[in-house]
């Protein structure tokens, strides 16, 4: 009987309230409504002032700060959800919700919820408490902690998440950790810096197409009285063209640590031009050699040294490893490539390698500030001695020597910027310093005149990802000095599995 009256007299109790509501006016009730809230923010400020002062004795003890998870699932004590279910939140309906569970109509339409959970936070608090979620209208969720935005509850109300999904931990600072790098960033990366270091398998497939185009003023004769020219004027001229096509293969041992393999296959054809043809120097004539083989196989080590992270770039550095599987330059003879012409020389067939081994070492560094990646690069590479059985050019002449080619430096850098997710263009600046080639012939070493080179090129890239897994990687090199080829134009298409 006792549970039967005590719920009779709740009833009579909530009705006779609920009628002594109606007598009231509309400015009456608006003012109750708005004493319960200040009441509630009374409440609410006293909590989070007694949570600042634990935070605060927790960390002179050397003890870490409050989670956001050890007030539930956004911050509210007790695991209380903050919107529309708890909180101070306004929801459609009659009647004003009291604290006790009790509901009293305000002639508005209106109802104030809060729930027996815990206390509520007013729309808009915030303050450096970890337990601060806002319940809003309509049951919108703010709150913050420590500043920190603390991600809500999966339907508590409409709030919306941190970035990234997180709740970050109250009381601790987040470490710089690794920029996220869109797609288009990614391809940069792998096309200007170095493989991916992913324990991926990579086959990267590359078309490249490079010219020549050279003259050379050729004087056969003497100076009489310092002014006037005795002799032959010829102007030679070379276009060549080359086409190559070459497999990489990589693949990342580990997180810092990744290989490859490079095998190029090369055509080339030169057009010899001359005049002279039958005697007279405005004739000309011209020869054409083909040759086609595979080049110089190639392998590499790269290394992670930094991880690049918000304050530090990513730095690798490399070293490759090249044979001399193609054919040499050493040797080959010249002939006459029109018998009515003498002054027209060309070569018996055309190189596809250097002839000797050599060894690189490098380092690259590629820095992130999205939407642009800055890259630059530096490397040293080693030409090894080798003894040939005949180097001379002249038929029916053997001339045996010992030939180092001479050392070179290549610096190169450049910017690329992600015009969308998928698309980001580039462009660098490359320069590669050799000095002299030097033959020894059993008497010493001799520099060979006129044998130091500097390639320099300006570079430009359009690079597309076409999904996970392909990318298509586009090249244009314009020569800036009479060392470079005129231009080289390629195509790439990495495919990572």
């Amino acid at each position: 009987m006792a549970p039967c009256a005590t719920a009779v007299l709740l009833a009579v109790s909530g009705s006779a309230y609920a009628q002594s509501l109606e007598s009231q006016s509309v400015e009456q009730r608006l003012d109750m409504l708005s004493r319960v809230v200040e009441q509630q923010q009374k409440e609410i400020k006293s909590l989070e002032n007694h949570i600042v002062e634990l935070e605060m004795a927790q960390r002179g003890r050397g003890e870490p700060g409050y989670a956001a998870s050890q007030y539930g699932a956004n911050g509210a004590p007790n695991g209380a959800a903050s919107g529309a279910t708890s909180g101070a939140g306004v929801q459609n309906g009659t009647g004003v919700q009291n604290v006790d569970g009790t509901v009293a109509s305000d002639g508005m339409g209106q109802q104030l919820a809060q729930s027996n959970a815990g206390p509520s936070v007013p729309y808009g608090s915030g303050g450096p408490a970890a337990a601060g979620a806002a319940g809003a209208v309509n049951g919108a969720s703010q709150g913050t902690a420590n500043g920190v935005a603390v991600t809500p509850a999966s339907g508590a109300g409409t709030g919306t998440a941190q970035a990234g999904g997180t709740t970050p931990t109250i009381g601790t600072d987040n470490k710089a950790a690794e920029p996220e790098r869109t797609q288009s960033e990614q391809a940069v990366v792998q096309k200007e810096h170095a493989p991916l270091f992913d324990h991926k398998l990579t086959i990267d497939q590359g078309l490249s197409y490079t010219y020549y185009d050279r003259r050379q003023l050729s004087l056969t004769g003497f100076l009489a009285l310092d002014a006037i020219f005795l002799g032959n004027i010829n102007l030679d001229q070379t276009k060549a063209s080359q086409y190559q096509y070459d497999v990489d293969v990589r693949y990342g041992l580990t997180d810092r640590i990744s290989i490859d393999a490079d095998l190029p296959y090369m055509y080339r054809s030169s057009t010899f031009i001359s005049g002279g043809a039958g005697g007279a120097s405005s004739s000309l004539s011209d020869t054409s050699v083909n040759s086609s083989n595979i080049g110089d196989v190639n392998f590499g080590i790269y290394y992670q040294v930094l991880k690049e992270t918000n304050d530090w770039p990513d730095v690798v550095a490399s070293f490759r490893v090249k044979s001399d599987t193609g054919t040499s330059p050493f040797g080959i003879k010249l002939v006459t490539g029109d018998p009515n012409n003498n002054n027209l020389i060309t070569p018996t067939r055309l190189p596809t390698g250097t002839g000797i081994w050599n060894f690189t070492a490098g380092v690259s560094v590629l820095k992130t500030y999205d939407p642009v990646v800055l890259f630059g690069s530096l490397s040293y590479t080693y030409n090894v001695a080798k003894s040939f059985s005949d180097i001379s050019s002249v038929q029916g002449q053997v001339e045996p020597a010992k030939v180092k080619l001479g050392d070179i430096v290549q610096i190169g850098a450049g910017a690329a910027i992600a015009l969308s997710d998928k698309t980001s263009a580039s462009l660098s600046f490359t320069t590669a310093v050799e000095p002299e080639t030097k033959i020894d012939s059993g008497t010493g070493y001799q520099k060979v005149a006129g044998s130091q080179t500097n390639a320099s090129t300006m570079n430009f890239g359009l690079n597309q990802v076409i999904n996970k897994h392909l990318t298509i990687n586009g090249s244009v090199s314009i020569g800036l000095t009479p060392d470079a080829p005129n231009f080289v134009v390629g195509v790439r298409f990495p495919y990572t599995f």
